[in-house]
């Protein structure tokens, strides 16, 4: 059975963001966990490239790619990726 594990979020707002033309997201959760799922490959149209919504400071070093899904709570959803992206997105 080829399957995948989906980390699902939730789109925020019901347009791109102003400054940025990007859509935002967030990870979805239910009863506070992060909502997983075991999904059939066949099932999967594209993948997203997410960009971390950044404060001002700085990213301590310590913070490395791994720890970004866990750390941050709102991302981007890059259309410039790719050229698919940019036409599914857009």
């Amino acid at each position: 059975y080829p399957c995948a594990v989906v980390r699902w979020f939730n789109q925020v707002g019901n347009a791109p963001d102003d400054e940025t033309g990007l859509w935002m997201v967030e990870p979805s959760s239910i009863n506070g966990h992060a909502h997983f799922a075991v999904i059939h490959v066949e099932s999967i149209f594209w993948s997203a490239h997410l960009i971390p919504v950044y404060g001002i400071e700085p990213l301590p070093p310590a913070i490395k790619s791994h720890h970004v899904l866990d750390i941050f709570t709102l991302f981007y959803v890059n259309r410039y990726a790719d050229h698919h992206a940019f036409e599914i997105v857009c």
